[in-house]
């Protein structure tokens, strides 16, 4: 209410003109038709209408407008104008036509540069009452839903640390300590953001997280497990690719004798020893000399993750809605 006070008499003397000028207009719609030297009962008003027979001293006239409307038009102009320099609220923000133009974001700010430092303003004031709000509501649950400090991953409660305790205390100030975050309120150049973004993603100044946070994303850590889940299924399905291709190739050895194209031939199988006590070798391993090839429990849960992504499953398969 305190932005408008100073509008009200503008307005007032806006509107009071706007009707005079309205009732200008209206009463010149339908002019008065003034007839001298003849009988007004003698003739009929209308559309199409012919008049004839009149005394030579006749005159027949409708009243014209002898207002000038240039001059209240221009003053309802001049009040409008006074209302934007008092508000601080550009014209062109009121939806007046402009020419279209790929206008930055930077040369908008400047271009709204009172109403930007008005939303400056009204963003610091409002902040400082959102966060009582905010401590006010935590107090009130707290009061009334104790059970609700306790954290409970079932619920997809936040944790974002270990250090974060798990049952909150309510007489902890930190507890209450809330942020707001506002949106830009101007539109972001996205191309000219994402340039930015990756000259310091190159030159090292920035993180992953921090590139997020600046293209307005609002929950950068579930972002951050989305990419990497997707980075791990890639992962997977390529290995599982890589071990269909293995399987083809090796069939193609076994039945022909001969190597597919662009596969190199294995070295021949050394000949066992005496000294080994006639064992045979075990066929189901890996090959000697394979790096990274231990049988620990990760290796086999990949392994055999991997087989099923390429053989499939004779399982039912069943899909969650909820992680769709």
């Amino acid at each position: 209410m305190a932005d408008i006070v100073d509008l009200i008499p503008l307005n007032r003397e806006y509107n009071e003109k706007a009707t005079e000028i309205s009732d200008i207009v209206n009463y010149h719609a339908a002019p008065v038709t003034i007839i001298t030297g003849a009988k007004a009962s003698n003739l009929e008003k209308g559309a199409r209408k012919i008049w004839g027979g009149l005394p030579k001293d006749a005159n027949v006239f409708n009243l014209e407008n002898g207002v000038d409307l240039n001059g209240p038009l221009a003053y309802l102009e001049l009040i409008k104008r006074a209302m934007h320099e008092l508000t601080g609220v550009p014209e062109t923000a009121l939806g007046q036509a402009q020419p279209i133009s790929n206008t930055s974001g930077v040369a908008l700010s400047i271009q709204f540069q009172p109403l930007m430092s008005r939303y400056s303003l009204k963003q610091i004031n409002y902040t400082i009452g959102l966060k009582r709000i905010n401590e006010l509501v935590l107090r009130t649950l707290f009061l009334y839903e104790p059970e609700c400090r306790i954290y409970d991953p079932e619920t997809q409660g936040i944790r974002t640390s270990d250090e974060q305790p798990l049952v909150i205390d309510p007489r902890d100030p930190e507890v209450y300590d809330t942020s707001v975050d506002w949106p830009p309120p101007l539109p972001v150049d996205v191309l000219v953001k994402l340039n930015e973004v990756q000259a310091k993603l190159a030159l090292g100044l920035e993180s992953k997280r921090g590139a997020l946070r600046d293209l307005g994303e609002t929950f950068v850590d579930e972002k951050m497990q989305e990419m990497f889940d997707e980075r791990l299924a890639e992962a997977k399905e390529d290995g599982a690719l890589e071990l269909i291709k293995a399987q083809i190739a090796s069939t193609i050895l076994r039945t022909t004798g001969l190597p597919p194209t662009g596969v190199e031939s294995p070295p021949p199988a050394p000949a066992s020893s005496s000294s080994s006590g006639g064992g045979k070798p075990n066929a189901t391993g890996p090959l000697p000399g394979m790096p990274g090839t231990g049988t620990g429990t990760n290796t086999e849960s990949v392994l055999s993750e991997l087989v099923t992504l390429s053989k499939g499953t004779k399982i039912a398969q069943r899909r969650n809605p909820e992680n769709d």
